[in-house]
């Protein structure tokens, strides 16, 4: 009995959100290499490169830029927020 409180104790403390960049990797080549490249490159003057996104945005202006979209991007409100962590995680690397 001890050992499955314990169990539900850890498993209670396992974080459920955590950014896996392995599945960020599938949602941006699903959802974003269409403009931004599959090596996130971009189209010079119209899609920009994400290869160093990390140094002009932060984690939360990035989150937010997926959700909401701005100039030409769309906002991609059919991504749960694991979806994009998970994005963000990836284009952080």
């Amino acid at each position: 009995m001890a050992a499955m409180a314990f169990l539900g104790v850890a498993l209670a403390a396992t974080p459920t959100s955590a950014q896996d960049a392995t599945a960020g990797s599938r949602l941006y080549a699903s959802n974003c290499s269409a403009c931004h490249g599959a090596n996130r490159a971009g189209i010079p003057g119209t899609f920009p490169a994400l290869t160093d996104v990390n140094k002009r945005l932060d984690p939360k202006q990035i989150k937010e830029r997926i959700r909401k979209g701005g100039g030409m991007m769309p906002p991609f409100a059919h991504l749960s927020e694991k979806d994009i962590e998970d994005i963000t995680a990836f284009l952080k690397q």
